[in-house]
């Protein structure tokens, strides 16, 4: 009777050290490496990027630059958005990712009271930073940490000096932009103005505009109207370029008018490809997304406090048509 069970005890102390044998080898057979706990496997920081241009080329590059950003960083990131400058269902996201409590918001800044409540207030509340990338909000109105993107002044600057540079130092020009006037359309504005200021024999009309197709033919229509004399034309807000230059087509050809925008529209540069735009103020909407998500990460992480408030700006420059890619 001893003899059995001296046996049995052999035979399960065998069984309990094959599987101790192979769930060690499981631990370590991949390279020495131990199984991630639930904790090395979630992220650091969990981040939100809202825009409300989603599947548009350049908030694309937007979004592309940050995943790529917080996948080096540790971090996730989840992108979020609305279609054709939904601005209802942009701010409800923007709630949406507050009530959620996430980590940080990077999002385009909305020139709207609306955002600012929710950035000033809601946002601060739970203590999420924001910060704003592609467009600006001023800092003292949303409490956004810093800004990435485009100097707006300095590419409203070089658009004029284009402009200069291929129509001459006189003649009528058109600029086009939102009925709202954002804060980045109204630097751009004021970066053209700055440069077209000393060439007194430039003139210039702003023409306000809704976002339909149908209300930017209408004002198109109404200022060449006006000014049957007009020399070029400047789509201040890019998203309204294709209907403008249709317009414009539609009542003469369009080669004889110097035509501008700028490259966060659906198809600014397919229509500088195509010979309809003079020119096009391309950015760095990559390298935003990059940068946004760096400093994200930087500042929860105590690595840089505090950020600029001035803001991070990124490179710009003038495409022409042999220069489209």
């Amino acid at each position: 009777m001893r003899k059995s069970l001296l046996i049995l005890i052999g035979v399960l102390c065998a069984v309990l050290l094959y599987f101790t044998v192979r769930s060690a080898d499981r631990v370590f057979r991949s390279d020495g490496e131990l199984p991630q706990t639930r904790a090395e496997r979630e992220p650091r920081y969990r981040l939100v990027l809202i825009t409300q241009e989603l599947d548009t080329p350049f908030w694309n590059e937007v979004a592309a630059g940050a995943k790529a950003e917080a996948k080096a960083s540790g971090a996730g990131i989840e992108i979020w958005g609305s279609y054709n400058k939904d601005q209802d269902d942009f701010l409800k996201k923007l709630e949406i990712a507050i009530a959620s409590k996430v980590d940080g918001i990077i999002l385009q800044g909305l020139d709207t009271e609306a955002f600012k409540n929710l950035t000033k207030v809601k946002a601060a509340f739970y203590g999420i930073p924001v910060i704003t990338v592609g467009s600006d909000v001023p800092m003292a109105e949303s409490l956004r940490r810093t800004y990435v993107g485009s100097d707006q002044f300095a590419a409203g600057r070089m658009i004029a000096r284009q402009l200069i540079s291929d129509m001459g130092t006189s003649g009528t020009v058109i600029l086009m932009g939102d009925d709202r006037q954002e804060y980045y359309q109204r630097q751009r504005i004021q970066g053209i103005d700055d440069v077209l200021k000393s060439y007194p024999g430039v003139k210039t009309a702003y023409a306000k505009t809704g976002e339909t197709r149908e209300q930017v033919i209408a004002a198109t229509q109404d200022m060449m109207n006006k000014l049957p004399d007009v020399d070029a034309f400047v789509a201040v807000n890019a998203s309204i370029a294709d209907a403008m230059i249709q317009e414009i087509g539609r009542r003469s050809q369009v080669g004889p008018y110097d035509i501008y925008t700028f490259d966060d529209g659906s198809d600014s540069l397919d229509l500088l490809k195509a010979g309809k735009l003079d020119g096009v103020l391309e950015q760095s909407p990559d390298k935003m997304g990059r940068m946004s998500v760096n400093l994200m990460v930087k500042w929860l992480s105590g690595e840089i406090m505090p950020l600029n408030t001035d803001g991070y700006l990124t490179d710009i420059r003038m495409l022409k048509l042999k220069e489209a890619p």
